[in-house]
């Protein structure tokens, strides 16, 4: 997809929009595969990866469904369904596979400042959670993604996982937990600023900060306008490009509709927001070291899924607790209030109708969120953390997430907690709707997206022995294949610094 002697200077073959871990990583893919390439990026902000990529506004665990209890439901018969699991551990495999060939080619710098072993841990109390985890543990430790994954109610040896859990609490309280030590915490905003530093420096490459995408219409010849304001000196600009991806975070569905493919029909959005207790006592801080996820609330959003959270932001070993869900009508974190609103079309005004009809635990669970106060947020922290003290804690603003609202043939429509890529026909142009796992299975989202975009490049044989050197596991199935696993974790484990 090299431009060619007739088409005109400004075009391009690929626009990126949004500088995001999605779009970095697409671009860096792209650039690897095809160094001829020409790309653009543009981002309406002043700075790389500061909406969802961004550590603050980033769960940052490296989902690998070892700690993540949404992930794997109990079925009616009281069995433990782990087939979602299975998948996402996989996705974040073939994350860590690229990301290691980034290190290895000097891509990034080292590993340390975007990825750091940190154990995994799910924690649960009550007489029915706790059989439920006893369970829950029995079926994933058959899967070899999972071997190794240790099981506890008692509460010596939880003590000794995470001190600062047990720390206050009664000695007859039931209570269980797993514990993973090859768990990650991923910097993703780290991450991005690293792949799109490098990328810029290749040629035909630029990145257009303070930019905004007013809008994007198809060509006759298939290629798309893309109408771009400068937002610190007012001008506006067009460009043609064969392909665009749309990886602006909540801001994607908004440049979705305004394409007109078919493929965006009835897609909706539903905003959710969210807040952070950050420690502010070191002590504490220090008293700390694992992802430590519990069971979400009845009607949660699955990011809104509460964790104590040993993270490295910039070099710093910091301790989260959250986040606590709200609502807001804007679709991204420096959005507009009118973001929802400019959202409803007539073709997804049924869908959105019927999500508000079958969610009512959803929107009572919001509205309770948003009306906490101080004394809430620090007892829900203190069914984690016993002895918390709310002096040791501050208030911090997370990132926004749109969750996917689409046609559904049974009820209209159904609210998704995904990601979910919306991709036109003839694959000129693609967009990613939604949140988690999102950042942590960026490389196979994007490894699917250039299959189903550059098909003919795709296919072809130089194409396919590049993924195989970017991911080696390429075309192969690690949940199948054992050994292969073992392998690959071995040896990226090695080059990420994780062992």
């Amino acid at each position: 997809m090299s431009n060619s002697n007739n088409i005109s200077d400004s075009t391009v073959d690929v626009v990126l929009i949004g500088a995001g871990i999605m779009s970095a990583t697409l671009g860096v893919m792209l650039k690897e595969l095809q160094p001829d390439m020409s790309i653009q990026i543009f981002e309406r902000l002043d700075t790389v990866a500061a909406e969802s990529s961004d550590a603050m506004n980033n769960a940052g665990t490296g989902h690998s469904a070892f700690c993540e209890l949404n992930y794997t439901p109990q079925r009616k018969d009281g069995t433990i369904e782990i087939t979602k699991a299975i998948k996402i551990a996989e996705q974040f495999e073939l994350s860590k596979e690229f990301w290691a060939y980034l290190v290895e080619q000097n891509y990034v710098g080292p590993p340390q400042t975007f990825i750091n072993k940190t154990p995994h841990m799910s924690f649960v109390w009550g007489d029915n959670n706790v059989e439920y985890l006893r369970k829950r543990h029995e079926a994933l430790v058959k899967h070899h993604f999972f071997k190794g994954m240790l099981y506890s109610d008692d509460q010596s040896q939880i003590k000794q996982w995470v001190p600062l859990i047990m720390d206050g609490r009664n000695e007859g309280d039931k209570v269980s937990a797993t514990f993973m030590d090859i768990g990650t915490d991923v910097n993703f905003g780290s991450l991005t600023r690293s792949l799109i530093d490098k990328l810029k420096q290749k040629p035909n490459v630029s990145l257009h900060l303070n930019h905004e995408v007013d809008d994007v219409k198809r060509n006759k010849e298939n290629t798309w306008s893309i109408k771009v304001s400068d937002k610190i000196n007012g001008t506006t600009r067009k460009l043609n490009a064969k392909f665009v991806f749309v990886g602006a975070g909540g801001g994607a569905l908004h440049l979705l509709q305004k394409s007109g493919i078919p493929e965006s029909k009835g897609f909706g959005g539903f905003p959710v927001s969210g807040q952070w207790l950050v420690c502010n006592n070191p002590a504490v801080v220090a008293q700390h070291n694992a992802k430590v996820y519990g069971k979400a609330s009845v009607g949660s959003p699955p990011m809104s899924v509460p964790h104590l959270d040993t993270r490295m932001i910039d070099g710093k070993k910091s301790l989260l607790f959250g986040p606590y869900a709200g609502f807001s009508t804007r679709f991204l974190k420096k959005g507009s209030l009118l973001d929802l609103f400019k959202s409803i079309k007539p073709n997804n005004i049924l869908p959105l109708l019927a999500v508000g009809r079958d969610n009512m635990a959803l929107t009572k669970y919001l509205i309770g969120q948003v009306m906490q106060s101080p004394a809430d947020r620090l007892k829900a922290l203190q069914e984690y953390f016993p002895a918390a003290k709310n002096e040791d804690w501050d208030l911090d603003i997370a990132g926004q997430r749109v969750q996917i609202i689409k046609k559904d043939a049974k009820r209209t429509g159904v609210l998704e907690f995904g990601t979910e890529v919306v991709t036109s026909a003839d694959g000129s142009i693609s967009a990613l709707l939604g949140a988690s796992p999102g950042a942590s299975t960026s490389v196979p989202i994007m490894i699917e997206l250039i299959s189903r975009c550059f098909k003919a490049q795709g296919s072809s044989n130089a194409w396919q022995e590049k993924f195989k050197q970017m991911i080696p596991s390429f075309g192969r199935s690690l949940s199948d294949n054992e050994t292969l696993a073992d392998e690959t974790r071995a040896r990226t484990s090695k080059a990420l610094g994780l062992q």
